[in-house]
């Protein structure tokens, strides 16, 4: 037997340590091990040289290190060219790489995109059995029993490091940091940051109504009037943590009036790489408070590339090196058997193999994304240690008045401006 191993999308903390564990599980069994470099890319071309052969000493101690060390690309099999004479000619490239390669089993490792297409490679290939061990630091995929995805909890305690060192910066030179962490689809990792390291609040795009855009004007007021709030109490710092993810539902029109000169798509849409929704964020509550003449130094930082390669904390050493193995006697099994592949998970301390299929929205075919839960209790106790405008603030009037007077306004002008964030649901 022959087992071939890839890493798709991004870095997570962990997946050498997937890829020592395979390797060596697979070894003993006495197959054949060899390491895809670059994701898809050079299956999908053809370049069937960029494999090299795996072995235990190759792979003997990597798992105490970040990175990939067959490293990783977003090149995707699945995409479907339609001017093509074989519009899916980049999946058939890829299968007939495996198959010139002798690939008998396939261990991808990878997120939403990766284990999509892992299951479409599985579908069509026939005898190829296919192990997905899901990873993202975004911890946005749909395991069972609340699990994280691997690479989340180092990516966490990276973060809050990060992030403990601004709150002390803050505190010692009265300022403000504005964080952007990773989270395109969910806030697990901003909110997690946050929680952890006692930010000053959390912002996640799961607080804001599903249905309707969010309005930059409505991020604002949560965070200028947290700063006022602040400075009510005498204590004019802080750092407020976001989720990137913000960013791709904010309202166009208003992108446009505080953007004007950004890059946009042919659809006339601002491109989400072009938008640093920190400095963004920064740059409109200076300018609230210059509004009314008074300075504050505000300061954007995106924490989002620092975490992705870091070495895993043991705790995702442990869970990776379980997933490797686990991805590798499954194979066995499947390699026995009539099931094509799954994804592998642990529940409850017992591996187990979600079948490809039935992790997908039923509508789409993607994987489905696991949102912050807002009506958890998890997260009811993050909002109740975050500093924010709640109707507890505009209730009471000695709080009313001290943080109406930081903004230089009557308590009944301040309610007037303000009063909706203690009505609106999560901004109790």
């Amino acid at each position: 037997m022959k087992l071939g191993i890839l890493c798709g999308g991004g870095p997570a903390p962990g997946m050498n340590s997937v890829i020592s564990a395979a390797t060596i599980e697979a070894r003993n069994r006495g197959w054949d091990v060899v390491g895809i470099m670059d994701g898809f890319h050079h299956l999908i071309e053809g370049h069937l040289e960029e494999a090299r052969q795996l072995s235990i000493t190759d792979v003997s101690r990597i798992h105490l290190q970040g990175g990939s060390i067959i490293r990783t690309s977003r090149a995707n099999p699945t995409v479907r060219d339609e001017a093509a004479d074989d519009p899916d000619w980049r999946l058939h490239a890829c299968l007939k790489s495996l198959r010139k390669l002798g690939i008998d089993a396939l261990v991808t490792i990878g997120g939403d995109d990766t284990a999509f297409s892992a299951s479409r490679l599985a579908e069509a290939a026939g005898t190829l059995r296919v192990a997905h061990v899901p990873k993202t630091i975004d911890n946005d995929l749909p395991l069972p029993v609340g699990m994280p995805t691997f690479g989340f909890e180092t990516a966490r305690s990276v973060g809050v490091q990060l992030v403990s060192n601004l709150m002390t910066d803050a505190m010692t030179t009265q300022r403000w940091y504005l964080v952007v962490a990773m989270g395109r689809s969910a806030g697990h990792l901003a909110l997690g940051i946050g929680k952890s390291a006692g930010a000053t609040l959390s912002l996640i795009a799961e607080e804001f109504p599903r249905d309707s855009p969010i309005a930059l004007s409505h991020l604002v007021d949560i965070l200028e009037t947290a700063m006022l709030k602040r400075i009510a109490h005498g204590r004019p710092f802080g750092v407020a943590v976001l989720a990137e993810g913000i960013g791709l539902r904010l309202r166009q029109d208003e992108l446009h009036d505080a953007m004007p000169e950004i890059e946009r798509d042919e659809h006339g849409n601002i491109r989400l790489a072009e938008l640093e929704l920190d400095r963004l964020l920064a740059n409109q509550v200076k300018d609230r408070f210059k509004e009314r003449g008074q300075k504050v130094t505000v300061e954007g930082k995106n924490i989002g590339y620092e975490l992705r390669c870091a070495p895993p904390v043991p705790y995702d050493i442990e869970y990776t090196r379980d997933l490797g193995y686990g991805a590798v006697d499954y194979l066995g099994q499947a390699l026995a058997g009539d099931e094509p592949g799954g994804m592998i998970t642990i529940q409850e301390g017992h591996m187990v193999a979600l079948p490809f299929g039935s992790f997908s929205d039923p509508q789409t075919g993607r994987v489905r994304i696991r949102q912050v839960n807002v009506e958890s209790s998890s997260y009811r106790v993050a909002r109740e240690y975050m500093i924010r405008l709640d109707q507890r603030d505009l209730d009471d009037p000695d709080r009313l008045r001290l943080i109406a007077a930081a903004a230089g306004l009557t308590p009944q002008a301040f309610r007037e401006r303000f009063g909706y964030l203690g009505n609106t649901a999560g901004s109790r």
